[in-house]
């Protein structure tokens, strides 16, 4: 999995020029959209395509290679047997509720 280290590269441009940078500065300064920015931040696997890519390292004069880093995927949680035994029931109740209006 890649992970985009937007948070590392508006730090160094910080450290860099001395003006903190909001999202939407860098909206403005990029192109692209605030939201997408603030995605990019937060939600973990969230993957931007490379253009998206691209105009974030223009405007914050950042190279590639320090933005992205592969990382190895999570493993996936277990399941709660409590919560898979409630699925499976109610599963079970909707397929009966099927079969009768049919």
């Amino acid at each position: 999995m890649i992970r985009v280290k937007l948070k590392d590269a508006i730090e160094t441009y910080w450290l860099r020029t001395g003006k903190k940078l909001t999202y939407a500065e860098l909206a403005e300064m990029s192109g692209v959209a605030e939201d997408t920015l603030s995605s990019i931040s937060s939600r973990f696997r969230y993957q931007p395509n490379l253009t998206t890519v691209e105009k974030i390292c223009r405007a914050l004069d950042y190279p590639l290679h320090d933005l992205l880093e592969m990382i190895d995927d999570p493993p996936e949680p277990e399941p709660d047997p409590k919560t898979a035994k409630k699925r499976s029931k109610t599963t079970k109740k909707k397929k009966k509720a099927t079969k009768k209006k049919k």
